[in-house]
């Protein structure tokens, strides 16, 4: 692994919106009058998570105007006043085109994990709103029960009366190994800088710019049949990408057969399964999920 630190081939051109009242910053790269992709990070990412991915793309890719934001209580985006709620990400998604894009023209969607799982679900509830969706892992949460519910309330009511903190890190040395722990085809020189984007120094430790409240239980269920009836809705072509060593099925807690439920909720669904990629496949190979992009955005 290089110990060069790294350096972006492209780097971003930052700006600062003001969305729903937390203020946001908004990453930029390629033509400001391109057809607009928008770039959706995961649950404890940021909107940096996306450099490798543009670094590696084909020239091409830079005819776009690529947008990524960090979500509200990540990365550097003000924090909730009170608790997070996924119908948030969906209404600062909607108030994000609502600027972008004002004449309601559809747009070009990517989202990894949890920001896939936003994108597909606005894809559904506004289909008139998204040309294309392509999805990096974000096929969802594992099914929940009613039986849960008591439960869950009482774990959330819990944690509202407690201190969360997220627990600091000597370095960002430590902030990065931590980073290639999880994924280890991160090069070690691509995690330093990552661990840049995602911590920051407080007295004299790295601590991470998510909101430890983000860590807290949410007290709605995860209600799988309400997200497929969303996925049904979508019109939009679609491109669901997967790592092949992200042992998806036993996360989900299903079958191939109940798996397959899923990806039938979307018409025309384009599923491919990348080989040697982890759940974070937009970092262990660039190049080829930029490729496969390309092609998908060629066709659709």
């Amino acid at each position: 692994m290089s110990t060069e630190p790294y350096l972006p081939l492209r780097p971003a051109q930052r700006q600062q919106l003001r969305l729903r009242g937390i203020d946001t910053p908004l990453w930029r790269w390629g033509r400001p009058d391109g057809r607009l992709l928008v770039l959706l990070h995961g649950w404890m990412d940021c909107a940096a998570t996306f450099q490798f991915l543009i670094d590696a793309a084909p020239d091409a890719l830079l005819d776009y105007q690529l947008v990524a934001i960090d979500w509200r209580g990540f990365g550097q985006s003000g924090w909730a006043a009170e608790s997070y709620y996924f119908p948030d990400y969906l209404a600062d998604l909607d108030a994000l085109l609502g600027q972008l894009a004002p004449g309601g023209a559809p747009v070009a969607l990517l989202g990894h994990s949890m920001g896939g799982m936003v994108a597909g679900l606005y894809a559904g509830i506004r289909p008139e709103r998204v040309s294309q969706l392509i999805s990096l892992e974000g096929f969802g949460l594992p099914a929940t029960h009613p039986e849960q519910a008591p439960g869950r309330y009482r774990r959330w009511l819990d944690e509202l009366q407690s201190t969360t903190e997220l627990k600091p890190l000597a370095d960002f040395a430590a902030l990065a190994a931590r980073l290639s722990k999880h994924n280890p085809r991160l090069a070690a020189n691509k995690a330093r800088w990552l661990a840049e984007q995602l911590g920051r120094q407080a007295d004299g430790q790295i601590v991470y710019r998510a909101d430890p409240r983000h860590k807290w239980v949410n007290p709605v269920l995860y209600r799988l049949e309400e997200v497929q009836a969303c996925w049904r809705q979508i019109s939009a072509a679609t491109l669901w990408l997967a790592g092949n060593e992200a042992k998806l099925l036993g996360w989900l807690g299903e079958d191939a057969a109940q798996f397959a439920a899923r990806k039938a909720c979307i018409a025309g669904l384009q599923y491919e399964v990348l080989d040697d990629c982890g759940h974070n496949l937009h970092h262990d190979a660039p190049a080829r999920v930029a490729e496969r992009l390309m092609r998908f955005l060629a066709q659709s």
